[in-house]
């Protein structure tokens, strides 16, 4: 999509106008996160069917000696074991974090670059020589801490996903690889960039800073959503586990086993809703969100062309992941 007329004569600019390289980051940022978070996910919930088994009084003997419940119960927890190892030797949230900061690095930067953001603002004597400079040096730097660069042509230089905007990052079928011949710069960020201030400014406002407070909203409701499912559950659980130890102090139930079937699912659903980090997300999206309107109403009254280049760069260092990541750590 290369210049595409919106209301007053603005352009739309979307995901699928940055570059291949972004496609691909994104979609390995994906494709590693879906991992991590099923290879977690999945060994939970082996720990409570293993433990579910072990509680159960049904022994389900096969001849003399074999009980097929506690073999159940022995690959249930075998499972757990095989899929940490593998986790262990995939590193799929490592990889997915630096995937997701290379894509959103190569996302804020092509902004910056369309819209005259800084430091590629109109004084800048070659901005697209510098805009060049800063996005290698700092893909450079991401490769220092383990990112793949799939132009260099390690592993999963192919990149045969679809990004989240349907951008693709596959093979074209003409038999090159779009990662490593894609260009930069796209058609779509020179056209922009050649617009005047206020056409720039509208498309940013619109495109990029509104679509992000939108999101952090979404986000922000489903943390909140996931908040209360997990509490009540872990609550309830919890309830359960109370009364039947009270239960068993007054002699009143002499097993233990469904005690421990208790626990393990209310200590299952803490570790997930930890991992998950959901109260915290809740505090930081609220606090991006609410510097977003600001800087959108901002932009909309106050801010000059000459002030222009200074907004989009704060704008962008909100939106960033490692701004967020910061929020958690400090407000959580």
């Amino acid at each position: 999509m290369d210049g595409v007329r919106g209301p007053l004569h603005s352009r739309v600019f979307r995901n699928a106008d940055l570059p291949v390289l972004f496609h691909h980051a994104d979609a390995a940022a994906i494709a590693r996160q879906r991992e991590a978070v099923g290879s977690t996910r999945t060994r939970l919930l082996l720990l409570v069917v293993g433990a579910a088994l072990a509680a159960s009084p049904w022994r389900a003997g096969v001849g003399d000696s074999f009980q097929l419940v506690g073999a159940l119960t022995a690959l249930a927890y075998a499972g757990v074991l095989l899929i940490t190892f593998r986790a262990a030797r995939r590193r799929a949230g490592a990889h997915w974090q630096l995937n997701r900061s290379a894509a959103e690095f190569i996302k804020s930067m092509s902004w910056r670059y369309a819209v005259h953001g800084a430091p590629f603002d109109s004084a800048a004597g070659d901005a697209t020589a510098l805009y060049l400079a800063r996005l290698e040096a700092g893909l450079a730097e991401l490769k220092k801490v383990g990112w793949e660069d799939p132009r260099d042509g390690g592993p999963g230089g192919r990149g045969e996903e679809t990004g989240r905007d349907g951008g693709a990052a596959g093979e074209t079928g003409s038999g090159q690889d779009p990662v490593a011949d894609g260009e930069l710069i796209t058609e779509s960020m020179r056209s922009l960039r050649e617009q005047p201030f206020t056409v720039r400014k509208e498309t940013y406002v619109r495109d990029r800073l509104i679509e992000q407070r939108d999101w952090y909203d979404r986000r922000t409701a489903v943390s909140r959503r996931a908040t209360t499912l997990w509490s009540v559950t872990i609550a309830l659980l919890t309830l359960l586990a109370l009364l039947l130890a009270v239960a068993r102090s007054f002699s009143l139930t002499q097993s233990s086993a469904v005690l421990g079937l208790l626990s393990a699912s209310a200590a299952a659903c803490l570790a997930w809703s930890e991992i998950r980090r959901h109260q915290p997300l809740i505090s930081a999206h609220s606090l991006v969100a609410e510097d977003l309107a600001a800087m959108h109403t901002a932009m909309e009254t106050t801010v000059t062309e000459r002030q222009w280049a200074a907004a989009v760069y704060e704008t962008e260092r909100v939106v960033s992941p490692q701004h967020t990541d910061w929020l958690v750590r400090h407000r959580g």
